[in-house]
């Protein structure tokens, strides 16, 4: 659902950025039906995802990783350890980002990311945290994927305004 949602949010606001979506489940894995419903209310075609292993190789490419939960952002940081600078839950970029204020006009987005990196701490990523966790709908009804995608909707309208301005 975050893959499709940021896509949506880009749209005529940075064409060129490219969303991957990669995570801890098996490969092949396709969206769940109440996802596709979901998203589908929301204009958004997520019935050709198919869920792939975050890789060495994906997250050295990505300029910005963004994790639903801690273990996300830790795994990223097990397998490329230089990564943990640009590598965050939605929640703490959002949080974070909010803190170091918006990308200044012209900025590289890696200079902002270290801005809004400063002050972490690799022991801020042990256990759950209501605070930097999205609660993942799976098993649900469909209402939690209905307050999962307005939560994500909400979070991810946030970020591309910090990165890349008002929308």
């Amino acid at each position: 659902m975050a893959e499709g949602l940021l896509r949506h949010r880009l749209a005529g606001v940075a064409d060129d950025v490219l969303v991957h979506s990669a995570g801890l489940l098996d490969l092949g894995r396709p969206a769940t039906p109440d996802g596709v419903k979901v998203m589908a209310g929301h204009g958004i075609d997520i019935s050709a995802h198919q869920s792939r292993q975050v890789t060495a190789e994906l997250i050295k490419d990505a300029d910005l990783v963004i994790g639903m939960s801690r273990r996300h952002v830790t795994q990223t940081a097990v397998l490329v350890p230089d990564a943990w600078t640009r590598a965050f839950t939605l929640k703490e970029l959002v949080r974070r980002g909010d803190e170091a204020g918006p990308r200044r006009r012209g900025q590289p987005l890696d200079e902002w990311l270290a801005d809004v990196h400063w002050g972490r701490k690799r022991s801020e990523l042990v256990g759950r945290s209501h605070d930097d966790d999205i609660a993942d709908p799976v098993g649900q009804p469909r209402s939690a994927y209905e307050r999962t995608a307005r939560e994500l909707d909400q979070l991810l309208e946030r970020v591309v305004t910090l990165i890349w301005g008002k929308q």
